[in-house]
């Protein structure tokens, strides 16, 4: 099991999945994902997922349950495969830039989501390249 050096489980997952499983959330997370928000971290600084664990709003950037408002069964985030971004050092444009330009940098992203103002979404589908998608089309 791949511990993060940068991130604990609270960060990943919702408050609900940290009270019934406590450290032990991070075994819902896939291993890729977790190598890849460190390797994003050691690039590009300081990075929030989640941060409802220290009083802050961002309560599902990483694994969405049923229970979550934005749940969605097929979602990325629904099997611990997603997370959504938000680096105080780097806007969201910056690093995608980054990641699609030197993308062996990072050879567990599959996926991007282009065009959101505040975060960077990244997964590790199962797909062989990296695919991109914006909301806005």
């Amino acid at each position: 099991m791949y511990k993060p050096k940068y991130f604990i489980a609270q960060e990943l997952v919702p408050k609900s999945v940290f009270l019934k499983r406590g450290a032990r959330s991070l075994e819902l997370i896939d291993e890729r994902l977790l190598i890849t928000i460190d390797q994003l971290r050691e690039k590009f600084g300081p990075c929030t997922i989640n941060n409802w664990h220290s009083g802050g709003g961002f309560t599902e950037s990483g694994l969405r349950t049923p229970d979550c408002k934005h749940y969605s069964p097929f979602s990325q985030h629904t099997f611990g495969r997603a997370a959504d971004c938000k680096f105080s050092k780097a806007t969201p444009e910056e690093v995608r830039h980054y990641i699609l330009t030197h993308p062996e940098e990072f050879p567990f992203i599959t996926f991007v989501e282009l065009d959101t103002p505040t975060w960077v979404h990244i997964d590790v589908r199962n797909c062989k390249a990296i695919t991109t998608w914006s909301p806005k089309k």
